[in-house]
């Protein structure tokens, strides 16, 4: 590999990783540190009471809306400290699975709509539906699961302290070089064995092997496979093109469209989310515990998607 080949294809992407999660924590910390944490978390407790949960999750979910980084940044910080439960931190983490799918929302509309029509309308209502379906059940388990109201740390800010800009930053800086360290030292390795892994085709071994063992989905529509197998092999705009064309070619309906789209998320998410996400959750989280995060959001995300999609499929 030249120098000019690691550069573009692992210090600068690293280091593009690195900048964004050091961002996030940075205001992850300074938001704690200026107590603006119950201020968000007002925004989101009727929600969260519904599923007892602390304020911090409150204030990480109404943080979502703006960054999935800062988000899991808090939510890591709250554990390390001892505010927050591992039940409730893995339940926190898929409930903020709402926020970061409407953050991604907008891009979203812009890919499916132009290329297919109509048939974004139903591909996309199915994922909203799967997102809403999950945040009602996470605030069902929670309520099930969560008791116990003086486990939670209460966030207010004492009567006599005062906020002093000077303090506020070196108390931010401080916890922000002893996490980075943290989080250089694990995310750097684990992302260029990502990479390499990726370069040598493992993670392609495994989209072809799953694109030539279609023999269970013989219900769906031919030509479906095609589109399945550009969203395993290649990008997910690169299977809406596929979906574009055989639909504006009339080679297929709206639902048989829909239902191989959502069967090729289904089957490509996972490992792109692992790839994708692994190195930098590994960062903020404990690697552990980041694997178990990924696997409990994909696995919920996947059922609920199946579920959506089981229920669009027999209803149309």
């Amino acid at each position: 590999m030249s120098l000019a080949e690691l550069w573009a294809q692992i210090l600068w992407p690293l280091c593009k990783l690195i900048g964004l999660v050091s961002v996030g924590l940075f205001v992850g910390n300074l938001v704690e540190a200026m107590h603006w944490t119950r201020f968000m978390a007002r925004l989101a407790n009727p929600l969260t009471r519904i599923g007892r949960m602390c304020e911090i999750s409150a204030a990480s979910f109404s943080m979502a809306f703006v960054s999935g980084i800062t988000a899991n940044t808090m939510l890591a910080e709250a554990y390390d400290q001892g505010k927050l439960s591992r039940r409730e931190l893995i339940l926190t983490n898929l409930f903020n699975s709402l926020p970061t799918y409407f953050l991604h929302l907008p891009s979203m509309i812009f890919i499916t709509v132009p290329i297919l029509k109509s048939a974004a309308v139903v591909y996309l209502g199915i994922t909203v539906g799967a997102a809403l379906l999950r945040t009602v059940l996470i605030l069902f388990i929670g309520r099930i699961l969560l008791t116990g109201i003086d486990r939670c740390h209460a966030m207010d800010l004492p009567a006599e302290e005062k906020l002093v800009a000077r303090q506020v930053l070196e108390k931010t800086w401080k916890r922000f070089r002893r996490r980075i360290r943290k989080i250089v030292m694990i995310t750097a390795p684990i992302y260029v064995g990502v990479h390499f892994m990726n370069k040598f085709g493992m993670f392609t071994a495994v989209e072809h092997f799953l694109a030539e063992h279609m023999s269970a989905m013989s219900w769906l529509h031919p030509k479906a496979v095609g589109i399945i197998v550009f969203q395993l092999a290649a990008e997910f705009s690169a299977g809406m093109a596929a979906a574009g064309a055989l639909l504006d070619a009339g080679s297929m309906s709206v639902r048989d469209v829909v239902m191989a789209l959502i069967v090729g998320n289904v089957l490509s998410s996972p490992m792109r989310a692992f790839r994708h996400q692994f190195p930098y959750y590994a960062g903020i989280f404990r690697p552990k515990l980041a694997l178990e995060l990924i696997i409990c959001s994909q696995g919920f995300r996947v059922a609920s998607l199946i579920f959506c999609g089981a229920v669009y499929y027999w209803v149309s």
